[in-house]
């Protein structure tokens, strides 16, 4: 076989440090290699640091294991991996042959078992390592012919590039996790985002926002992609604000009450991130909060959670929100003799001494989580 040319090869490697960023990972290299070798199968396997044993990862192309031969394995085979199991040198390729050991009863029920049982009779493997403990073995596998020192060359210097793009995806997969929880954390809150460009047109948004969205007429995104709130005189302060930020003119943030039921509010302000990553045309971002069920839902648990009468619910919800005794009692009809006599019982059933330690009670209470 002629060697693989400079352009076969890079070709290659950009498609392994590309691995990362592909779902599942790493699967254009996989095929590419599978490919150049004229193998029936490639694979990775990985073990990370606190996985069991039989706790591997696979990724594959070509062939891969019956359902059976992989219920073999998970159950039972594990054990008798001789890749698995074997003292490898980092970075060296090995045959299947010079690792088994022919008087083994276990590695001759593994050949039997887990190889024969997938056609493969030609088999070759690299181990790399990377600093964080996960540990992963490269293959390439055929049927007919044994492999080539050309194409054991070509398998050390993929391991050699997949150990620096394993160490990358680790990280990437790391910060993934954390924006997860943090993302999680927030919906929780139920706060979204959604970044605007000068006209006002939403560029990026997270999916809790959506769901504010989705769940509130009080704010929509138009046909042409902007911005825009329900009620004509909060579109015409939130429009004012878009444009004084666009123009520069705006450099602290707003807030905006966009509705009382559900509640949701905003704030506006402008956006600047030093970063490559962030699509430059976002100039300014919108903070949402509000509540994802309505207000009924929200008198519902506050009742629930603090044994309160339906009516004294709806009042504490109200003074939780800011609303003064007086206002509260606008709101909802009543005398203001009535609502301070509510606002008294409030208080005795909580044991709070006052309007802030209600406030500080709901908001650290769990009633954010729904």
């Amino acid at each position: 076989m002629a060697d693989m040319d400079i352009d076969r090869e890079d070709t290659l490697i950009a498609a392994l440090h590309d691995g990362p960023f592909e779902s599942p990972p790493w699967g254009s290299f996989l095929e590419r290699l599978r490919m150049e070798v004229r193998a029936n199968y490639t694979g990775i396997i990985f073990r990370p640091a606190d996985r069991a044993p039989g706790g591997l990862v696979e990724l594959y192309s070509g062939l891969g294991a019956p359902a059976e031969v992989r219920r073999y394995y998970e159950e039972e085979f594990y054990r008798f991996d001789p890749v698995m199991h074997a003292t490898l040198a980092e970075g060296e390729v090995y045959d299947i042959a010079d690792i088994m050991d022919a008087h083994s009863l276990d590695h001759l029920l593994y050949r039997e078992k887990i190889l024969e049982a997938r056609d493969i009779r030609f088999l070759k493997v690299v181990r790399i390592s990377e600093p964080s403990g996960v540990t992963g073995w490269v293959f390439i596998a055929r049927a007919d012919v044994p492999f080539s020192p050309r194409e054991d060359t070509l398998l050390a210097r993929s391991a050699r590039h997949l150990r620096h793009s394993l160490r990358n995806y680790l990280t990437l997969e790391g910060e993934r996790l954390r924006a997860r929880v943090a993302d999680s954390a927030i919906a929780r809150l139920n706060i979204g985002w959604l970044t605007l460009d000068a006209t006002g047109a939403v560029v990026t948004r997270s999916e809790p926002a959506g769901a504010l969205l989705d769940h509130s007429a009080a704010l929509q995104i138009s046909r042409s992609g902007k911005l825009v709130a329900a009620r004509p005189a909060i579109n015409a302060m939130l429009q004012t604000a878009i444009g004084a930020i666009a123009q520069g003119g705006m450099n602290h943030p707003q807030a905006i009450a966009l509705s009382d039921d559900p509640w949701l509010n905003m704030v506006l302000a402008p956006f600047s991130p030093a970063t490559l990553s962030v699509d430059r045309t976002s100039v300014m971002i919108a903070y949402l909060q509000g509540d994802i069920g309505s207000v009924a839902s929200r008198h519902e648990h506050i009742a629930q959670l603090f044994g309160l009468l339906p009516s004294e619910a709806r009042m504490a919800m109200l003074m939780s929100q800011g609303a003064s005794i007086a206002e509260a009692a606008d709101m909802l009809g009543i005398t203001l003799e009535t609502a301070r006599s509510y606002s008294k019982r409030i208080y005795a059933k909580m044991g709070l001494r006052g309007q802030a330690d209600l406030v500080r009670t709901v908001l650290t209470s769990v009633l954010t989580l729904v």
